[in-house]
């Protein structure tokens, strides 16, 4: 039912919670892929460099730490795993891999790292559900 399965975290606790569901569901369905994904914020371009580019590898440095958290809560699976690193807003960015993907299935935590703008303009996963092409588990 679901081959391929689309797992967005952010280093939240609900999305490790997702991840190690993400990984039970690939292994119920016997998926053919798991494709796990991190959105970071821009990189405003006024800040000019050096700082810009300092800016640009803490962001990259914490992705790549919160992919690698992620990626070890899954743990072992009989699947191909593919990570992406994407830059801009995380619903937009999840979405947009989940149409590019042909995902069957999305799975993501129901509250993350969202900042004061989430609580006011409504959360990541709140935008996920309203726009996503496939369904959504959202995990507690």
């Amino acid at each position: 039912m679901f081959e391929k399965v689309l797992l967005a975290v952010d280093g939240s606790e609900h999305a490790l919670h997702a991840a190690r569901t993400a990984a039970d569901l690939v292994r119920t369905m016997k998926a053919n892929e798991l494709r796990i994904v991190v959105a970071y914020d821009f990189i405003p371009p006024y800040l000019g460099e050096p700082n810009m580019q300092y800016a640009i590898d803490a962001r990259m440095e914490e992705a790549k730490m919160i992919m690698q958290k992620a990626v070890d809560a899954v743990g072992d699976v009989s699947c191909e795993i593919h990570t992406e690193l994407l830059e801009g807003p995380a619903a937009e960015a999840i979405i947009d891999v989940a149409n590019t993907r042909k995902s069957n299935v999305i799975v993501m935590g129901s509250r993350g790292l969202g900042t004061l703008a989430g609580l006011l303009l409504g959360s990541t996963s709140q935008k996920v559900v309203a726009h996503a092409p496939c369904p959504v588990l959202i995990v507690r």
